[in-house]
């Protein structure tokens, strides 16, 4: 599946933005999807998925209570909802998808095998 991240940009904190990463090719209800996240000089980081089964998104504890994602299969696309942003949010964020997924590897990027180009977000204090 080919994805496109999108929405992101420059935000003052305690603002907020909505990413979209629309998908095409194949069917998308198949895949489970993710947003990570790579600040600079540091690793990319897990930030939140939906399963393909039950539509539950899971988040890393960093931001449970301040990101809310969500998908909607008929459009192809999963939405990444971020409230009260910090500074430290600031990274480019990407979607990943993939159809071999366990709950126990949703953190590992290598699980996911399709990936989008990444978005900037910035968060000025």
């Amino acid at each position: 599946v080919q994805l496109q991240a999108s929405g992101g940009g420059l935000v003052q904190a305690g603002g907020s933005l909505r990413l979209s990463c629309a998908a095409s090719g194949h069917s998308f209800s198949r895949y489970t999807v993710a947003w990570f996240r790579q600040a600079p000089g540091k690793d990319r980081e897990f930030v939140a998925c939906i399963f393909r089964t039950n539509n539950i998104p899971d988040y890393v504890d960093s931001v449970k209570g301040q990101f809310m994602m969500s998908r909607d299969n008929a459009k192809n696309t999963v939405y990444l909802q971020m409230n009260s942003l910090k500074p430290e949010d600031t990274a480019i964020y990407y979607c990943a998808a993939g159809t071999r997924l366990i709950r126990s590897t949703i953190t590992r990027s290598v699980a996911y095998s399709d990936w989008g180009q990444g978005t900037q977000v910035t968060v000025s204090s």
